[in-house]
């Protein structure tokens, strides 16, 4: 068969399982089996597929039909232009994601006459370490510690770490995260995606996140905002002056979380949005941050 043939025939199948852009997902998996750039398949619509390259073309589109994540079927997604292995214990990370780490890594540069020459970064809830090992990619003399409750999830990020040259500038640690960190650990800036989406709405999400991302990833309690409550308590002793924290959230929940935050005792809360204009992330201070050094 050739590949222009499977390419149709495929994307067909893929659009009967609502699964959404099927002909682009289509050409993913199938570069990606044929180890060659997506618009290279362009140039060989008439290449006949052997045997073995057709069987492993239609296991992989028989899954993504099952609506099973791509990032899964493939094994990594890209992340400010850095691979990053996934998994099913692991959040997949998210385009918009990016733009908080792109802020976090312009923030330090920014700053970087007022902070350390080793300025101390907090990733909490790291998942597959994407934000810490962009921002140490972009901002080498970070030093960075990223958390996260899960065994397997660090494991994953540990090995994304390894893949990009940065395991011995990353510290991982598992804790919870909502509770006191152990000891006297006081960062310049701390980043996190805590889990936003509200309880009620998670049978609602579409099945290749509600199926596969981990549950504790995304529950955010009853009205989505339990761990920020959490946060906002538990980290205020953990900044060094000047430091903030920068935090993602969901649709229509800034208002809200900069009321808990100021509440907490933060102050100057700032709202960002993302490519897309959506109010995205949040940047706040202490107001009397610790001068711990």
């Amino acid at each position: 068969m050739r590949l222009i043939e499977v390419i149709q025939r495929s994307t067909t199948f893929l659009e009967s399982r609502g699964v959404e852009s099927p002909r682009l997902q289509v050409e993913l998996i199938l570069a990606h089996v044929l180890r060659i750039p997506r618009l290279q398949l362009y140039l060989q619509f008439d290449r006949p597929l052997l045997p073995e390259v057709l069987d492993a073309a239609r296991l992989a589109v028989q899954r993504r039909g099952q609506r099973i994540p791509l990032q899964h079927i493939l094994g990594s997604t890209s992340f400010c232009g850095l691979e990053m292995e996934v998994s099913s214990d692991t959040l997949i990370p998210r385009p918009e994601t990016e733009w908080l780490a792109e802020h976090a890594w312009n923030w330090l540069a920014h700053n970087k006459a007022a902070l350390p020459p080793q300025p101390r970064v907090l990733d909490w809830g790291t998942g597959t370490g994407c934000l810490a090992i962009a921002i140490t990619h972009h901002h080498p003399s970070a030093r960075i510690t990223a958390i996260d409750v899960s065994p397997p999830t660090l494991a994953i990020a540990q090995r994304n770490a390894t893949r990009h040259g940065l395991a011995d500038r990353i510290e991982f640690v598992q804790a919870d995260g909502v509770e006191p960190l152990p000891g006297d650990l006081r960062f310049h800036l701390i980043v996190g995606n805590p889990p936003y989406i509200p309880t009620a709405e998670i049978p609602t999400l579409e099945p290749e996140v509600r199926d596969h991302d981990p549950t504790l990833a995304l529950d955010g309690g009853p009205d989505g905002l339990v761990v920020y409550r959490r946060l906002a308590r538990s980290l205020k002793d953990r900044l060094l002056p000047p430091g903030v924290v920068m935090l993602e959230f969901g649709d229509g929940q800034a208002r809200e979380i900069a009321r808990v935050l100021t509440q907490a005792g933060w102050s100057d809360p700032e709202v960002h949005q993302d490519a897309s204009g959506r109010e995205r992330f949040l940047v706040a201070r202490v107001s009397q941050p610790s001068t711990i050094s």
